[in-house]
């Protein structure tokens, strides 16, 4: 898998505590990289990392992206081959309630990256995820491309347009004429969902705290229509990026679209009808609440990743809701091993990918 390319390979994480970082840090174990993890606490409880025992399998560095001395001491001690930069604060509805926070770690957090790899003498590639979330949003029914607007009303998507512009920048400042610094590229993605998401205002994990506890779901925005993906599906595309990129020179300092087939773009009431044939019992209402808005309509191209990286995703909405409800069907059951269960996952994944002649599976 990925030709052994992360075998031996030293990486750094950063919000590697988080929902997306817990996954990475598994799947990059299981590929025989060591790995080093660089973020603040865990975000939730429950959590994924710690139901995974991450701890106890990588190097867990306790650390705040907003700090640039600390981030670059990190550097320092671990000297990683590559990273991948995830640390952000992830919620739109949350962005509202702290907007410094968001835009502090989300923006002034990847120019401390950018800043701490620039100075640093081991990094030769870095992933950098932002968002779908970066684009000007107009909703249009068809996909962003990677060179469309970027920009963003609320808080979060506007973090995120500057993390992008931060990057550019950075480019043409500092990385475009310097070969050991031509290995990094950013990675867009869209809604993700999978097993492990606990996050506050996130549909699934509201689904499943409903569900679990007989409440009723309360659902903000049920025809707002997102590009829902498994996990796992974005993780591919990061990890075939990272590995091409480092003998690819038309692949320096290049943006890319992650995101699903085009039938798994649904409307949040279809996502609870479909999630909820994993539970005995759920019963929702609509609350329609427009004092935080949020984007109606987006969709994600991904014609580039296809063309220049050989990466596409395989999974349809109901592979994608199958493999979220057995993780949380897993995780109420007792003497079920986390970790493992969630490698079966990534194996079955795979198992998927390599018979639909995706390269990076062989």
């Amino acid at each position: 898998m990925f030709n052994d390319f992360y075998t031996g390979k030293k990486i750094l994480v950063t919000g590697h505590t988080g929902f997306k970082g817990s996954w990475l840090c598994t799947w990059l174990l299981n590929l025989g990289a060591e790995v080093t993890g660089y973020s603040i606490d865990v975000p939730s409880e429950p959590s994924l990392f710690e139901d995974l025992r991450l701890s106890e399998k990588i190097t867990d560095i306790r650390g705040d992206v907003r700090d640039l001395n600390n981030l670059k001491n990190a550097l320092a001690d671990q000297n990683p081959d590559l990273i991948f930069h995830l640390a952000a604060q992830p919620i739109v509805r949350r962005s509202y309630d702290d907007p410094v926070e968001t835009f502090t770690t989300n923006a002034i957090g990847s120019m401390n990256i950018l800043e701490a790899v620039r100075e640093s003498d081991s990094v030769k590639s870095m992933v950098m995820i932002t968002s779908d979330k970066a684009y000007r949003n107009v909703e249009w029914i068809w996909g962003y491309k990677e060179d469309d607007l970027l920009g963003g009303e609320d808080p979060y998507s506007s973090s995120k347009g500057c993390a992008e512009l931060i990057f550019y920048s950075y480019v043409n400042s500092y990385f475009k004429n310097n070969e050991k610094l031509s290995k990094l590229t950013t990675a867009r993605a869209g809604n993700v969902i999978g097993g492990g998401d606990w996050a506050k205002d996130r549909i699934v994990p509201d689904i499943v705290r409903s569900f679990s506890k007989d409440n009723t779901l309360s659902i903000r925005a049920p025809n707002a229509t997102r590009p829902w993906q498994h996990v796992l599906e974005p993780l591919s595309g990061y990890l075939t990026l990272a590995m091409m990129q480092v003998s690819r020179t038309d692949l320096n300092h290049e943006s890319f679209n992650f995101g699903p087939r085009d039938d798994v773009n649904q409307n949040v009431l279809r996502l609870v009808e479909e999630f909820s044939k994993y539970w005995d019992s759920g019963s929702w209402e609509v609350n329609e609440d427009n004092t935080k808005p949020e984007a109606g309509l987006l969709k994600l191209n991904c014609d580039k990743a296809h063309a220049m990286l050989d990466w596409k995703a395989i999974l349809s909405f109901e592979e994608t809701i199958n493999f979220t409800g057995e993780w949380y069907k897993a995780y109420f059951k007792d003497q079920v091993d986390l970790y493992e269960f969630s490698v079966k996952q990534i194996s079955d994944y795979s198992q998927k990918a390599k018979e639909k002649g995706l390269k990076w599976a062989e």
